[in-house]
């Protein structure tokens, strides 16, 4: 047998694979379960069921759900919590089933539990680590406290289309920055023990591509090269295998035409004997079943395809539960492929401690003295500050002083409803701060006075959309005009005006794609109106995605980027607006200037004919009607205070395989605040054998400086930040030129080379 290298590594990763296999099939309980188990027992295990009675994310409830679970027809549920409603659903699967195997206990803990933190997109502007893996720690308390034991998070599709409202759940466009959210999230849930009652399972979503969907309409098809999925889109779904994140869920879309919860070279293929994965594939909400419109045949067939493809565990649609019994007899699938996917379902429940004690999160003094704590709410607040982004601060106009007389206005100023952000069906809005009560805490001695001013929206049929979980969206029975005119009335007697102006919460997440995302024309009136007052307006705005906001930043205006910042939001949005705390946050997303410029992001490549940065050039990569560079690009975000760089040096100019380089820089605080700065590192790889992008982000850290500080800042390039796959999918680095930048967004200026040998 003539073993090349390549070869060679192939066939010693398949020993290794079924070295874990084995390895896997020793588990004492489990083996033991599967010895006694029936088929239809094993097909059960595979079954995920919701009873409805909370937020589902389909048209599908379950029916007979306490039948099932008795005859031993599930495996899990979701939809239920609070420890004296899961232990009544798990003592029937205990005490009332043959083998008594514990049920596991599923949920959406998207951005925290009770204690919600800002949406996804927004947490992932602080550029911090540390701070996410904690928020997801704070999560996985108070979730495990209710009884739940696995989570159906993080979701860490690369996004560069905001049309797409799920942009508002992820990290952002970039895969780098977008990993490390991944793994610090798959760590805060699962801890270092997951027997531990206060961790819980983990399950990365959406695998994979979803968020490429075409067009930015939801649940759309995805078509791409494997050079582009494995290069720009699968990284962070990697990095949480390699944090060891328990489950992983299949996407709604397709993956080179097949789709991803039907697809063995995705789940398969890649994931198991690529990547090493030895947890569970569940699918999405009833994505199992939606096989059949995308041209998959019949529920039978469709289950027997998913089956064999690696998918594991059914959500909702019955699929297995209905058909795989059938397709066994038949030989369409084996008792073997069963047993499998339901040896993995076992080994996480073995994981949780289930088969010791499958009462173990069911604690019922835990929920008072663990969630929605003092300590919990505290830290929500401090995150929801450190999320927000300053896009622009026209003379200076934030912070604001405390015993200014200040005109609140805007449709989102005292909207309770819309300050969790969306994907917060564990939440209680009722219990959030709204701007103005944060407003009133925080600045007691400042003159407040408020106006709604316009709508969220004037459009009745835009509005019935939004509130398809509740009110979001009231239309005033008032004229948009009178709203206008108080508005304008309160301005003129205040010093200076902050409008809260942006997006109801549901006007982004699932099944929220928009084609036109600029703030609402009934709340552009209301703008345009405040600025002709000629007061200094603050706009605080809030929404789930990038916006379009050309008018607006022209405007002689501040502009203070909050997203949807969670429970405490009121409370953060006035600490940073009065300069108890200085803005920190960075975009983790590119914003057009137009919806006609997406999909636009900063690793974008150079064509044959690049645009030349003085402009318009005829048979040049442009456009005839605006500029190729974005409104403002990733990485950017303003603060009180200015940092300047300088002295950019690399400890190599030539290095060998294998080899890094350490990057280091000398950044001063030059302005009149403290303030924190996130140092971004980018890379060119100058020449190589596919055509790389303008540049990478491979770097980054946060540091604080004391007005007048001076700090030198180092960053390490490694071997794996110059590698990347080539053509034969290959990770590799190439000999040649790179150029480093360094600076406070991906425009970085300072630069520096090295070469590879």
């Amino acid at each position: 047998m003539n073993l090349t290298k390549p070869y060679l590594v192939v066939f010693l990763f398949s020993i290794l694979m079924h070295v874990r296999a084995q390895e896997r099939s020793t588990i004492p309980v489990v083996q033991k379960l599967l010895d006694k188990m029936t088929l239809d027992e094993k097909i059960g295990q595979l079954n995920l069921l919701t009873p409805g009675g909370g937020v589902a994310t389909g048209s599908v409830v379950s029916k007979d759900v306490e039948k099932k679970i008795t005859a031993g027809q599930v495996g899990g549920l979701f939809g239920v919590a609070g420890p004296d409603k899961v232990r009544v659903a798990q003592e029937l699967a205990v005490k009332h089933t043959r083998l008594k195997i514990p049920l596991l206990f599923g949920s959406d803990v998207i951005h925290g539990y009770k204690t919600t933190f800002p949406i996804p997109l927004g947490i992932s502007c602080s550029w911090d680590p540390e701070l996410i893996e904690k928020t997801a720690r704070v999560a996985a308390v108070e979730a495990t406290a209710d009884g739940i034991n696995w989570n159906f998070s993080p979701m860490v599709d690369i996004a560069r289309d905001p049309r797409w409202g799920r942009i508002a759940e992820g990290a952002g466009e970039d895969p780098y920055l977008g990993s490390a959210i991944a793994e610090a999230m798959v760590q805060g849930y699962q801890g270092t023990n997951l027997s531990h009652s206060n961790t819980m399972l983990s399950c990365v979503k959406h695998f994979a591509l979803y968020g490429a969907s075409q067009a930015g309409r939801d649940y759309h098809t995805v078509d791409m090269s494997k050079i582009k999925m494995f290069n720009q889109y699968l990284p962070p779904y990697k990095a949480a295998v390699d944090a060891g994140v328990a489950s992983v869920m299949s996407s709604f879309n397709d993956v080179d035409g097949i789709p991803a919860t039907g697809n063995k070279w995705l789940l398969t293929d890649l994931l198991r004997d690529r990547w090493g994965f030895i947890g569970f594939v569940v699918s999405d909400y009833t994505s199992l079943n939606e096989m059949i419109p995308h041209g998959f045949g019949n529920l039978q067939d469709v289950s027997a395809i998913s089956l064999k493809a690696g998918l594991d565990m059914d959500m909702v649609g019955e699929g297995f539960l209905k058909t795989l019994k059938k397709s066994v007899e038949e030989g369409r699938v084996t008792e073997n492929e069963v047993t499998e996917a339901c040896r993995r379902i076992l080994e996480a429940k073995y994981r949780l401690g289930l088969f010791d004690d499958p009462y173990r999160y069911l604690d019922s003094e835990r929920p008072k003295k663990d969630i929605l704590t003092p300590e919990h709410r505290q830290f929500a607040r401090e995150v929801a500050a450190r999320s927000f982004v300053l896009l622009k601060n026209h003379n200076g106009i934030l912070p604001i002083k405390k015993n200014a007389k200040v005109a609140l206005v805007g449709p989102l100023a005292d909207s309770r409803k819309n300050m969790l952000g969306t994907w917060a069906p564990t939440g209680n809005p009722d219990l959030a701060v709204t701007v103005i009560e944060g407003f009133k805490k925080v600045v007691p001695n400042a003159t407040i006075s408020y106006a709604k001013g316009s709508n969220i929206t004037d459009d009745k049929e835009l509005a019935k959309k939004v509130n398809v979980f509740g009110q979001r969206v009231v239309i005033d029975k008032r004229s948009p005009e009178a709203m206008i005119e108080e508005a304008v009335d309160a301005a003129n007697t205040s010093d200076v005006v902050v409008a809260v102006v942006g997006e109801a919460t549901e006007m982004s997440g699932e099944a929220a794609s928009r084609t036109d995302i600029s703030i609402p024309e009934s709340q552009k009136k209301l703008i345009r109106a405040l600025v002709a007052t000629g007061k200094p307006i603050a706009l605080v705005l809030m929404s789930g995605r990038p916006l379009t906001i050309p008018e607006e930043f022209d405007m002689p205006v501040a502009i203070l980027q909050v997203w949807h910042s969670g429970v405490e939001a009121g409370n953060a949005i006035a600490d940073v607006v009065f300069g108890d705390y200085n803005p920190s946050g960075k975009l983790t997303t590119t914003w057009p200037r137009n919806v006609g410029q997406i999909p636009i992001y900063h690793s974008v490549k150079n064509t044959g004919r690049p645009n030349p940065k003085g402009g318009y050039e005829k048979f040049k990569s442009n456009y005839l009607d605006v500029p190729n560079t974005p409104l403002l690009p990733f990485g950017y975000g303003l603060s009180y205070t200015s940092f300047e760089y300088s002295n950019l040096r690399l400890d190599k100019s030539e290095i060998n395989q294998g080899q890094g380089v350490n990057v280091s820089v000398t950044i001063e605080n030059t302005g009149d605040y403290d303030g924190e700065e996130v140092v971004q590192l980018y890379l060119s790889d100058v020449v190589r054998s596919i055509t790389p992008p303008r540049r990478q982000l491979k770097g980054f850290k946060k540091v604080m400086l004391k007005k007048g500080e001076r700090k030198e800042v180092t960053l390490s390039l490694t071997e794996n930040d110059l590698k990347f796959y080539n053509s034969n999918l290959e990770y590799i680095a190439e000999p040649g030129e790179f150029v480093v930048y360094v600076g406070p967004n991906s425009n970085a200026e300072l630069s520096r080379s090295f070469v590879l040998k």
